[in-house]
Formats: C-alpha cells, structure tokens, sequence
C-alpha cells in the first residue's frame, strides 16, 4: 500500500522504495520563484486539497549545462523548470512514531549547476539506517545570487532556509526530529553552510553541520557582486535592473552567465571582478565580511576535504602536465604566500611534481583545506576530516579530487552517476566507514574520532585503509597563517 503523509500544506502519496524505505518526492517547500515572484524571496507554497502525488522528483532550477568534459564527472541530471523550490523525502518505513534524526542535503554545482534529484543524491542508505533524509532544490546562478537593486540578497540561502523551516514544520509526519537535524552539502553545498552558521534566522533550525570540501571563505563582498551584475547586464545588452534581468528568456540568460565564468578564467583581474577573480565563481553568496560561525553559535561541525581536490580541474582538461611555473607563482602570489618562500615547502614532500601537480596542492589547500581547517578552529568541539583515497581513474591521476568522495559518503559505489569519478572497483569497506561516520554524526554528534583543537589538530583520513592523524602536513598549514 501507498504510503500518505501528511503535511502543513496537505497529504502527500509516496512510494515505497524498498519494505524497509518509502520516498516522498517533489514537495513543494515555496511557491515558484518566477513571474510576479521573480528575483523575490521565497513566499509560501500553496495548500492543496486531497492527497498530492509525490512519487517523482519535482523540478530543479533552471541552469546551463557544466561544460565537457565536467557534463560526465559532476551528477547534474534531473528535471529542470520554474516551479522549481521543492525537496525529496526518504524515510524508513512503516514510519515509526517519531524522534529519528535527520538529514538535510544541500547540493553543489559553483551556485550555477546542481540538483537536490541527482540520482547520485538518493537517500536511501541513509533511511535504510536509521536517519530521515531530505535532499532540496535552490536558485542558482542569477536568480540565486545575482545582487539586484530593491531585489533581496542571496536568494538561494533564502530558498534553503525556507526549506529548513519546512523540514522544522513538517518533519515529524515522517517519523523525523526536528530539534535533530544536521544539515550537510559539499562544495557549493558546504559553502552555503558556512554562509548559514552566521545567519541569526537559522538559529534553532539545525543542531549539526557536515561541511564537504566547502566552509565560509568564498562569498562576495557588495562592491564585487556590482561589478558581475553590471559585467553581465552588459553582456545582454539591458540595464542592471530586476525587471530587465527578467525579461531576457532563459534561452539567452542561462549561456550568459555561464559565459561569466570563462570571462573570469581568461582574464582573472580583480579590478574586473573582485572576490571572483581568485575563484572563478561570478555567483555566490552576498556577505559584508567572512562569516566564520561564532564558537558558542549552539551548532556541532563535522568538516573536511579531499587530499586533491583541484586534480578534478586539472586532469581531465590535461591542464596538469601543461601549467607553467610561472603561472604557479602567480597563483600562490595572488593567494598571498610568497613563492619563493612557500613552493619549496609544497616541493618538499612531492619532489617529482610537475608546476601543475604544486599548483594543485597549493590551490587544493586555498581553495579547501584552509578554509574548513578555520571552520574547525572557530567552534571547540568541531571534528576534521580529509578523503585520501586515490581514484583509478584517468590513468590514476585523477587522484582524491573533488567530488570523488560523494559515491561513499551516500554509500552509492553501483550508481553510474559516480563511476567515471570513482574508476574500477571502489571499496565498499570504505564507503561503510565514511557513510557510517556520517550517520553516527547525525545520531549522536561524535563520528568516531577525536575533536579537533589547536595542539593536536586530530584528522580522520579515509583512505582505503583509515587512520587518524595529527597535523596533517603541518609545515604547509603553517604557511597560511595570517594569510587565509
């Protein structure tokens, strides 16, 4: 028998996935954020009468497609469309009276690619032990986070607030907590976390946060934001207002500002472009100042980042074996180390590295590393974790990159979604020991290892074999003191 539920807004028909798991899809948590409600905040969603199909997943936002050969290594799949602020429930089944922990999942994608549907996202394994799992759908790309004259800011942290307080309004008709929610994300996921841990209306919303290769480091400061909605106004040929940016159809919208990013690329001025020059992101979150939580915010974190992230960049486009050394330098200039002194730091422990090799440590530790290590630092109490396991893929090159830890957090090895990232057989005992981790996270605030602090700064590495360690790489950790 179908199971129903029954939400604020109205009863809602699932399907049963497995005996033990029931899916609940495509709930709308906001009305469509288009037309009248255009670049607006999210406004409520409709009641319904009767009882509402969710037995498919609803429609994600709007956006243009990651260029190759990032189209077939990020998942990104799913329905696109306007009414697109809606979220997935998975549960365990027949739902028990209550008090389960849950699982908020918050997508990445840079704030322009992503989706809460992706198949690699499924919640199964997370209902099947034990945990209520909600994965959501947010605005990307301008209508997320475009900054917008007499428009709100950051609109898609909006949108992913709105679906928390669904989640707090809603989740105890499927068995969940809501007084037991963390929630988690990776990359752009992550970083709208650390962007959330400082905002005092998430305050209560959740207990516990998992950040994946993302923390607070990357956002906009107002100036910046102007200078990519006045560069992209003028690329559309309209004036930098609301009502211009809404009439110009997604058709022309969509390439334009994924065009942004390649701009970025080829001319990385921040003169042009302030904060995004560094990080070739044009959409991101909207903030005064670095928005590091403060340690007594009432919110447990667990975060962390894979030993190579930035190979996902560099391999596939063959850019590794071609990165010159004076583009090195330049990098590790503009994130503020001096080359001279910090390149034979890095060189020390990879002596055979070609320029592209070093410039991946050094922008794997700029881009990721740093930022959660701040993020741990910020609130005693917080768990570190790094993914060192090395995919087969590309020739074994590919690395612990990023993204290649999704598959065994979800506990997913069999999902195609995942296989080109992942390569020939992932160890299943692995991805028991992360997915396990992060489930025991979420049920009892301790995933297995000790806290980190500032004298022993003790990191769980999950590597094929898993080990905890002190002060990973603490030579180059050192470097970024005072500077990020």
């Amino acid at each position: 028998m179908e199971p129903i539920r029954t939400t604020r807004q109205g009863a809602v028909r699932g399907r049963l996935v497995t005996d033990d798991v029931a899916a609940f899809l495509g709930i709308p948590f906001a009305a469509p954020p288009f037309g009248e409600a255009r670049f607006r905040a999210p406004a409520p969603a409709a009641s319904w009468d009767g009882v509402r199909d969710a037995l498919s997943y609803g429609a994600s936002a709007p956006r243009a497609p990651y260029p190759p050969p990032f189209d077939t290594l990020i998942p990104d799949d799913g329905p696109q469309g306007e009414d697109c602020l809606n979220l997935n429930v998975w549960t365990p089944h027949p739902t028990p009276g209550g008090g389960l922990p849950v699982m908020v999942w918050i997508h990445g994608g840079a704030f322009a690619n992503g989706s809460g549907s992706a198949s690699g996202y499924d919640g199964s394994t997370f209902a099947r032990d034990g945990v209520v799992y909600v994965s959501i759908n947010y605005r990307l790309g301008s209508d997320g986070f475009l900054r917008l004259p007499d428009r709100p800011d950051n609109r898609g942290l909006l949108d992913q607030i709105a679906a928390l307080e669904w989640v707090r309004d809603n989740i105890e008709a499927f068995g969940g907590d809501p007084g037991q929610v963390t929630v988690f994300g990776e990359s752009a996921g992550a970083m709208s976390i650390g962007a959330l841990l400082s905002m005092p209306r998430t305050r209560g919303l959740f207990r516990r946060a998992i950040l994946q290769s993302g923390a607070a480091h990357h956002f906009l400061r107002p100036a910046s934001a102007e200078l990519i909605t006045a560069r992209l106004a003028e690329k559309l040929g309209i004036e930098a207002t609301a009502e211009d940016f809404a009439a110009v159809p997604l058709d022309e919208l969509l390439p334009a500002q994924a065009d942004l990013r390649r701009e970025i690329g080829a001319r990385p001025d921040p003169a042009l472009w302030g904060e995004a020059a560094l990080n070739m992101m044009p959409f991101e979150p909207v903030l005064d100042e670095l928005p590091l939580p403060a340690p007594d915010c009432g919110v447990e974190i667990l975060a962390g980042t894979n030993r190579e992230e930035y190979r996902l960049f560099l391999v596939p486009t063959e850019r590794i074996d071609v990165l010159p050394q004076s583009r090195l330098r330049v990098a590790a200039t503009a994130y503020g180390l001096d080359p001279d002194k910090a390149l034979p730091v890095y060189a020390e422990r990879r002596p055979d590295a070609v320029p592209g090799e070093l410039f991946d440590a050094v922008t794997t530790d700029w881009f990721y590393r740093i930022p959660a290590i701040r993020i741990a630092e910020s609130v005693p109490g917080s768990y570190l974790y790094e993914f060192a396991r090395r995919s087969p893929a590309h020739g074994g090159r590919l690395g612990a990159c990023h993204a290649s830890e999704l598959a065994f957090v979800f506990d997913r090895l069999d999902d195609p979604e995942y296989a080109p990232i992942l390569g020939e057989r992932p160890e299943q005992p692995l991805a028991d020991a992360m997915h396990g981790a992060w489930v025991a996270f979420a049920k009892t605030g301790d995933p297995g290892w000790a806290a980190y602090d500032r004298e022993t700064r003790t990191t769980k590495v999950f590597d094929v074999a898993p080990t905890v360690e002190n002060d990973l790489r603490a030579e180059e950790r050192a470097l970024w003191e005072g500077v990020r």
